[in-house]
């Protein structure tokens, strides 16, 4: 049976209702981070934000909470449930916890008023370093979570689109997408990545760095949330001036009772210097495999920060001092990647197999 409204398409033809909505898609780009997960809605903007955090039932396996609900219970659990991160470094490291996670999300997107739903296909983003076999698990965990075709997309490559970059065009654009488990690096032209590198460090490893900096040098252990607030609250790549103050409570680790310090924002950036290093270095090791065209275009137009942990702040003040180039933060950093991966599925067509994009039809070809 089909369905008809009485004006005409634009081949002159009648138009059919299913044409009039998008064949009832809910087609959805989705930024499965180790950190949060955003799901990005075709027609729509990003109508999911939260965090990539599970909470189940540890004999069962029985989940009892996803997102931001989940969140709230870690650290504060029974010893029958744990709040789990079922991705790791960006990738799957529990499969069914992450499928299950993913409908969720999914579920959650879709939750209009829609006659006739039909299966989405769905565009998830991947770091550039995975492997075959990770990459494969992100399209059937999307697959197994109700999505009708499942595409990755490189992360960078994602981040590069959401931020207004030329990525189409004959000249190098540098993105840096710090996230909460991988620091993407690459150099964009002409559709594709001709340069980059994946560091499996960003913003859990600095969280993890203030942990370790404090238990080493105050006893004190903290948990990863009061990491996390510390790091968003004065935390920095490089000293501020005037130092800020911040109270935090842990675990005495000789008296075994609960102690309270106060650790200033200086501390904060020293704890935070290696991992912040190690992004920068791996910044310029990308530079340094750029052909030299390229290398002059990036210079020209500068490096461009995206995710959570490009709000580092004096982070892109470092950088541009160590690079000697221009840096700057992209608007809405946290939403480039979301935002990319959307677009991207938008303009599918755009695509082939060799432009930071896969698809079943690729890996049928392959």
């Amino acid at each position: 049976m089909r369905f008809w409204f009485g004006n005409k398409g634009k081949d002159g033809g009648n138009e059919t209702i299913f044409q009039k909505f998008g064949g009832f898609t809910r087609d959805m780009g989705i930024d499965l981070g180790t950190a949060n997960t955003l799901v990005y809605l075709k027609g729509q903007g990003i109508v999911v934000r939260e965090p990539s955090v599970v909470a189940l039932e540890t004999g069962s396996q029985e989940i009892k909470a996803v997102g931001d609900e989940a969140k709230r219970m870690i650290g504060r659990t029974p010893s029958n449930i744990v709040a789990i991160r079922p991705m790791k470094d960006g990738v799957i490291a529990d499969y069914n916890t992450t499928a299950t996670m993913l409908e969720y999300f999914i579920k959650q997107a879709q939750n209009q008023r829609v006659y006739l739903p039909r299966r989405p296909n769905v565009m998830v983003c991947v770091p550039t370093g995975v492997t075959p076999v990770e990459k494969r698990a992100v399209e059937e965990a999307t697959r197994a979570a109700g999505a009708k075709e499942a595409h990755t997309i490189e992360e960078p490559f994602a981040a590069a689109i959401g931020a207004g970059l030329p990525v189409w065009e004959p000249t190098g654009s540098m993105v840096v997408d710090i996230g909460g488990g991988t620091t993407e690096v690459a150099v964009i032209s002409l559709g594709g990545i001709v340069t980059s590198k994946s560091l499996r460090v960003a913003g859990d490893g600095m969280d993890d760095a203030i942990i370790q900096y404090i238990k080493r040098m105050y006893n004190l252990m903290i948990g990863e949330r009061s990491a996390e607030t510390l790091k968003l609250e004065i935390g920095s790549a490089m000293a501020i001036d005037p130092k800020e103050v911040r109270e935090i409570r842990g675990r005495d680790l000789i008296s075994g009772l609960p102690k309270t310090i106060e650790i200033t924002s200086t501390e904060v950036a020293e704890a935070l210097d290696d991992t912040v290093s190690a992004i920068i270095e791996s910044v310029k090791l990308t530079l340094e495999q750029t052909p030299p065209e390229l290398a002059a275009d990036v210079m020209d137009q500068g490096i461009v920060l995206t995710g959570g942990g490009a709000l580092l702040r004096k982070l892109d003040q470092r950088l541009a001092e160590e690079t000697k180039m221009s840096v700057v933060i992209a608007e809405n950093a946290l939403d480039c990647v979301a935002i990319g991966t959307g677009q991207s599925l938008e303009n599918i067509h755009l695509f082939t197999s060799g432009v930071g994009i896969s698809s079943p039809r690729d890996r049928r070809r392959s």
